[in-house]
């Protein structure tokens, strides 16, 4: 009979744990410098490896070739525990064992020296549901125990442990394993066990395993019999009904162009295709996120990663600022389908609130194509006449429409649009930044920046920073001028409205200037 893939891939050694190495670093230094506590806890969410490591401790402190942080796999001990017929090692499942008499009954044995290993271990999962007589019992144990005898706790919910036994363990809290980390060791598997898959597959399993290893393990045992011994992109998305990310790619290119029929034509193919709306929502909110994370950490996004050219996409359609607001309706969308008329209505609605509510430059509450900045549409929409003139004479086209139309994210993109031109002079640009933006000049935003200017002039650049006060003209001053201008003009425009007016004079009303905001 074949074994599961989440038994024969456990991890056997603190070398083989993935996703734990603030852990593992802290307890191998404890093994190598002998400095042994009598209780441990470890804390987590499910399948993030508390008990795996506990049975790695368990070997290493009663392997045949001494305490060590490298047990040695071959000794008996190591072997019966692996197999789990050590004698002196002890699993209890709070769960199911709450009783104080439970507890009891192992206290005792723990006063009995070990039968053949070097140390009695108890291992007591989910221990926060052991019964508060029972946490008194142990206790007890705890706070003079026999030096035989060491206690190893997991718990997905360290609130529910009294703090008196948390304070006499020595406890150690696992995180959720990045999705990277577990796509890395589902591909290391297949390749062991020789079966074919593909990255997009294995990204999707990873998503779905939301940081524990153990899901990951028995989803990939199920998209292999799924897919018949394959693991590849289309099986994957039919077993975990999963939708697919071509839909949502075409949704927000239409949200970009302000195509409101084309975004309500995806959704459409979508309900054809029986795809859950609320799992649309979810995966929405996942690409809105990394497209954030590309567009201020472009680190975090590696550039082997399947979806990097389709996330650049979103990166450069949308404004950072944008991202969020998409992110947060995506995010409310999902809350609320439960209360829709039904899920094609709740999804459809979250779509036209995106286009209805987005920022920048949208026409009468809404964004239309022709309203798209440069940027977005690329330096192919840029008329020819436009790009021959700056090329003949940079400067012409004023250094803020410049910053305008470079594809720059984050803080490279800060740094742009806080200088300010001071001379251009053939290949030489000179930039003045303010005291209060100093920090922006790091040498790799620099080497963005230059890149940049490249790529749109066509020529290559030298970039000369200076810092001191300039004459207020960086794009980011002028665009705060023309922002403030715009509020200014808005709240006069409500203060010499006649309906307003008769309001205040007569009804004591009190316009909240906060609350108005200019109409594109």
């Amino acid at each position: 009979m074949t074994q599961v893939l989440a038994r024969k891939w456990r991890p056997r050694t603190f070398s083989e744990i993935v996703g734990q190495e603030h852990v593992v670093k802290a307890l191998t230094n404890a093994l190598k410098q002998q400095r042994l506590h009598h209780a441990y806890l470890f804390t987590g969410t499910r399948g993030v490896g508390k008990t795996t490591l506990a049975r790695v401790i368990a070997k290493s402190l009663n392997c045949e070739t001494g305490v060590t942080d490298t047990p040695c796999g071959k000794c008996g001990a190591c072997m019966e525990i692996d197999a789990g017929r050590f004698v002196d090692l002890l699993e209890l499942d709070a769960a199911s064992n709450t009783q104080v008499d439970n507890m009891r009954e192992l206290l005792e044995n723990a006063l009995y020296a070990p039968t053949t290993g070097r140390y009695k271990i108890y291992i007591i999962d989910e221990v926060h549901m052991l019964s508060r007589n029972a946490f008194n019992a142990m206790l007890k144990t705890l706070e003079e125990p026999p030096q035989h005898v060491k206690f190893i706790l997991a718990t997905t919910d360290p609130q529910k442990v009294p703090v008196t036994v948390l304070s006499r363990c020595l406890q150690f809290n696992l995180k959720q394993i990045p999705r990277e980390q577990i796509r890395d060791q589902l591909a290391k598997i297949l390749r062991l066990e020789g079966i074919e898959s593909d990255a997009p597959a294995l990204a999707q399993l990873a998503r779905a395993a939301r940081g524990s290893m153990r899901d990951a393990l028995s989803l990939l045992d199920q998209a292999i019999a799924h897919g018949a011994g394959k693991v590849e992109e289309a099986s994957v998305r039919a077993m975990l009904g999963a939708v697919d990310q071509d839909y949502l790619y075409a949704i927000l290119r239409a949200l970009a162009a302000g195509d409101g029929a084309a975004m309500v034509a995806q959704a459409d193919a979508m309900a054809a295709r029986s795809l859950s709306f609320e799992a649309a929502l979810q995966e929405l909110a996942t690409l809105l996120h990394r497209a954030a994370l590309l567009q201020s950490v472009g680190e975090a996004v590696v550039e082997e990663d399947p979806e990097r050219a389709a996330l650049d996409e979103v990166a450069q359609a949308f404004e950072p600022e944008e991202v969020q607001l998409l992110y947060q309706i995506a995010l409310h969308g999902r809350n609320d389908i439960g209360l829709a008329p039904d899920e094609y209505a709740g999804f459809t609605m979250t779509l036209l609130r995106m286009l209805a509510f987005a920022p920048g430059d949208a026409q009468a509450g809404g964004r239309t194509q022709a309203a798209r900045p440069v940027r977005a549409r690329g330096d192919a929409a840029v008329p020819a006449a436009e790009a021959a003139e700056v090329k003949k004479n940079p400067a012409a086209a004023g250094w803020p429409e410049l910053i305008a139309q470079l594809k720059l994210t984050g803080m490279a993109k800060m740094l742009a649009e806080h200088c300010e031109l001071v001379a251009w002079e053939g290949a030489r640009i000179e930039l003045k930044v303010p005291e209060t933006h100093r920090h922006l000049l790091e040498k790799a935003y620099q080497d963005r920046l230059k890149a940049a200017l490249e790529q749109r002039l066509g020529n290559t650049v030298r970039l000369v920073f200076a810092v001191g006060n300039g004459s207020g003209n960086t794009p980011a001053e002028i665009a705060d001028r023309e922002k403030q201008t715009k509020q200014a003009g808005a709240i006069a425009a409500i203060e010499q409205d006649p309906f307003v007016r008769d309001l205040v004079e007569n009804f004591d009303a009190k316009v909240i200037e906060s609350t108005i905001k200019p109409v594109q």
